[in-house]
């Protein structure tokens, strides 16, 4: 997968900009708030439909201005594809595929793949199950429109079973929710088993990105707490019958305390779990090295690597580190931003690189050697 063309209107600090990007590296330079970040945030929603940063979709909108459009131009094996969208004041947007409007975001999943990495990623290892999960289902989605699918009418029908939980009634909520269960462990299982699957593929690989890294100073092992494996149907009807065993436990507390959405990753470093005890560093390599992973997953299962986007990693890593993830993009074709241009590290490299200015691109150059 190569992204060839990006063009910005209205977007955060762009007027109006285009970026042809080289099949390699690609960095983007210059100082803060000038809008390397935005560049690569717009890169990421025409791969999702969605912002790594904002809430809310009008908020990349420019001051001043009703629409914001994105534009993306991305060839892979298959042939080539373009994606529009069109961000409106009113929190509206409109996405085109070849030109032709979707109505559905799923349908825009899986034609343009990306690996999104910047240092709010920590979260992955930092904080709560809710990142790790988050991880999980874009990663997914972007290969399998039928985990998205499920995943939809999973947390659809999830808050309606929350709902009901909350009712006073006793007898409503047993009466009425084997309706709801029967249709919950349905999707339930798709997406436990395609979780299993993805986490059974991506941990040796993680555990392999890692070393290199960390220059095999340090064990990473990753353990699932989902609790659940089989085939969907043995997935299904286990996860039923725990759901009938907590039902008063769930009318007690109001909410669901089985299921998908309590699953969680768990990175032991060293045999001891990454999140308590792990430095800000070697958190930070754990889940570079998971993002490295999945770039890896996305070549295995769909035959091709997606593009990496890599957002003021650089600056977080000494100069061993950098010259190491330099060297485990080989073959991705790979997006940096990055306040200073470590030329020390991309030395002998060829490479796009852009300098940016308050939302324009002030110098291109490409080296090819």
């Amino acid at each position: 997968m190569k992204i060839r063309l990006l063009s910005l209107k209205n977007f955060r600090n762009y007027a109006e900009e285009e970026f042809s990007f080289a099949d390699g590296i690609n960095i983007l330079t210059g100082a803060n708030a000038q809008g390397k970040t935005n560049a690569a945030e717009a890169l990421f929603f025409l791969c999702t439909g969605y912002s790594p940063r904002a809430n809310r979709d009008k908020l990349v909108i420019k001051y001043g201005e009703e629409c914001a459009e994105v534009n993306g131009r991305a060839e892979s094996a298959y042939g080539s594809v373009s994606v529009r969208m069109l961000f409106y004041a009113n929190d509206k947007k409109r996405v085109f595929i070849n030109g032709v409007e979707t109505l559905k975001i799923g349908e825009l999943l899986g034609n343009i793949n990306s690996v999104y990495f910047n240092p709010s990623e920590l979260k992955l290892v930092q904080e709560s199950p809710e990142d790790r999960r988050r991880f999980m289902n874009i990663s997914l989605s972007q290969t399998s429109k039928n985990y998205f699918y499920a995943l939809q009418r999973y947390n659809k029908i999830l808050s309606q079973r929350n709902n009901l939980l909350k009712n006073p009634d006793s007898y409503l909520i047993r009466e009425t929710l084997p309706v709801w269960d029967a249709q919950l462990v349905k999707y339930a299982a798709v997406i436990i088993k395609a979780r299993n699957a993805f986490l059974t593929d991506i941990a040796p690989i993680a555990e392999e990105k890692h070393a290199f890294l960390s220059g095999g100073t340090e064990t990473l092992k990753m353990k699932t707490e989902s609790g659940y494996s089989g085939e969907t149907d043995e997935i299904a009807a286990a996860l039923k019958k725990d759901l009938e065993q907590a039902i008063d436990k769930d009318a007690r507390l109001g909410f669901t305390t089985i299921g998908p959405h309590r699953d969680d990753i768990k990175f032991m470093l060293n045999g001891a779990d990454a999140r308590v005890f792990g430095s800000q560093g070697q958190q930070r390599t754990v889940a570079l090295a998971l993002k490295l992973a999945e770039a890896e997953i996305f070549r295995i299962r769909s035959g091709e690597y997606p593009v990496l986007i890599l957002d003021d990693v650089l600056s977080e890593l000494d100069k061993s580190r950098q010259r190491k993830l330099l060297a485990a993009t080989d073959g991705i074709q790979t997006l940096f931003t990055a306040a200073d241009f470590p030329s020390a590290v991309f030395k002998g490299k060829n490479y796009s690189r852009f300098v940016i200015e308050n939302g324009k691109i002030k110098t291109a150059k490409t080296v090819q050697l």
